[in-house]
């Protein structure tokens, strides 16, 4: 990627985090952590906590991306650092856990919340005039699904602008959102006892498995490594951007937790995936309910732009390297990876129709901090293997932060995978399948 295709400034790369960052997660997943940590603190120490693993993992990969500048994110570092297996072990599970079932995901959740904001969409009014095998919610998760990959892949700065567009008015409608609730009299769970202590709920293997479901939440804060080719002064803009957007999202996730936490008791948010809208109902009453939904209808809309903008640029990467899947390297002048696009929107699109991925939280949070434990480590490795590398940025806190990024997401795997041990077989299974895929194609690499 040449310097004059350096498109993406500070304020775009920055944006990209946030935007991958703010999607379903943090509106869906506190009523599981309320049910199995039982603690109304201590949730809110575990959603701190995987701000401060994610804020530790920002620090290694803006060291290790300002060092090595290009586009692909793990699969860029872990093939430079490793090997070339890791990088397309990396690259497969990006395609299959990190980006297509998640925008597929997130489309279907976006259809389904859209009906609830504005119930002209729904049966009585969009789906009036479709088949019955055609719900509204999907239509409009696919129409979703298939306008931000045009979006993304014609014009890249169509798309930046979008995006950009996009997650300022998220974030200001999330501000609204805190403002209005810390005028208002609450009284939930953080104000009931817990059924256990704060210290038991910390140290307990049920917080270990719950910082699976919050990792899930805060991935994207890598986002910017997936388009370090096409920044401008990467070394420069890099780090800031994912310490920025990174910092930023954490800050809005406790203050968003405390807002659900104390505005419904454990009763109505325990196991429950709609805490967002139950804490408004409680607090402002139905009304609200569908200003919420509408809220995180956007954050949905932004966050598969900013997946849709950045998983392709990994399988793009790939087929540089690899003459069989050069085609995923095909792109139109001034435009983004097209084949890439097409290949991730239509993951994507199957995993939407068919539904099957129920586990997707656990799945994809369990393998992917794997993945994001072995690119974070190879600061340890660039810099005894080669230290005369020019590094324009160092990790700040070296290596006390890489060490402390390592060791919380060791404890969430082990404890992740003793807890759910099909997940890690799913796991397991996906990153063997990528092995199996690097075998098939590596005799014929560049």
């Amino acid at each position: 990627m040449t310097s004059s295709a350096r498109a993406f400034g500070l304020g775009t790369t920055a944006a990209l985090v946030v935007a991958s960052m703010v999607g379903t997660g943090v509106f869906t997943t506190t009523g599981f952590l309320v049910r199995d940590i039982g603690n109304g603190p201590a949730v809110l120490w575990g959603w701190a906590l995987g701000g401060v693993a994610a804020l530790s993992g920002a620090l290694c990969f803006g060291e290790l991306t300002a060092a090595l500048p290009e586009n692909g994110g793990e699969y860029a570092l872990l093939r430079r650092i490793y090997h070339p297996a890791l990088g397309f072990v990396a690259a497969f599970v990006s395609l299959v856990v990190g980006f297509a079932a998640p925008v597929a995901a997130s489309a279907l959740a976006f259809g389904h919340y859209a009906v609830r904001a504005w119930p002209w969409l729904g049966a009585s009014g969009l789906g009036h005039y479709l088949p019955a095998l055609l719900p509204p919610e999907l239509v409009l998760g696919l129409l979703l699904l298939l306008s931000s990959a045009v979006l993304h892949s014609m014009r890249v700065s169509r798309g930046t602008v979008g995006q950009n567009l996009a997650t300022l008015l998220k974030l200001a409608l999330i501000l609204i959102l805190l403002v209005a609730g810390a005028l208002s009299v609450r009284g939930g769970f953080l104000a009931q006892p817990g059924a256990r202590d704060l210290k038991q709920a910390l140290l307990s293997p049920q917080m270990a498995v719950g910082l699976v479901f919050i990792s899930y939440s805060y991935q994207g804060w890598n986002a910017a490594a997936y388009v370090a080719g096409e920044t401008r002064q990467p070394g420069r803009t890099l780090p800031r951007a994912l310490l920025l957007g990174t910092l930023l999202v954490t800050l809005l996730y406790v203050a968003l937790n405390t807002l659900f936490l104390d505005a419904a008791p454990r009763e109505l948010l325990s196991g429950k995936v709609e805490v967002a809208e139950i804490a408004a109902t409680h607090l402002w009453g139905p009304s609200a309910g569908r200003y919420v939904a509408g809220l995180v209808a956007l954050g949905l809309w932004s966050a598969v732009g900013a997946l849709t903008m950045t998983g392709p640029r990994i399988y793009e990467a790939v087929g540089s390297h690899y003459p069989r899947l050069r085609w995923l390297s095909v792109r139109r002048p001034g435009g983004g990876p097209i084949a890439a696009t097409a290949l991730q929107t239509s993951l994507a699109v199957v995993f939407a129709i068919s539904s099957s991925f129920d586990a997707l939280l656990e799945w994809a949070g369990l393998t992917l901090s794997i993945l994001a434990a072995v690119t974070a480590a190879g600061v340890f490795v660039l810099r005894w293997r080669e230290p005369g590398l020019e590094r324009p940025y160092r990790a700040w806190g070296y290596p006390l932060t890489p060490v402390l990024f390592l060791a919380l997401s060791s404890w969430m795997i082990v404890y992740g995978a003793v807890g759910q041990p099909l997940t890690a077989l799913a796991a397991g299974v996906t990153l063997a399948l990528g092995l199996l895929a690097w075998f098939a194609v590596r005799e014929r690499e560049v």
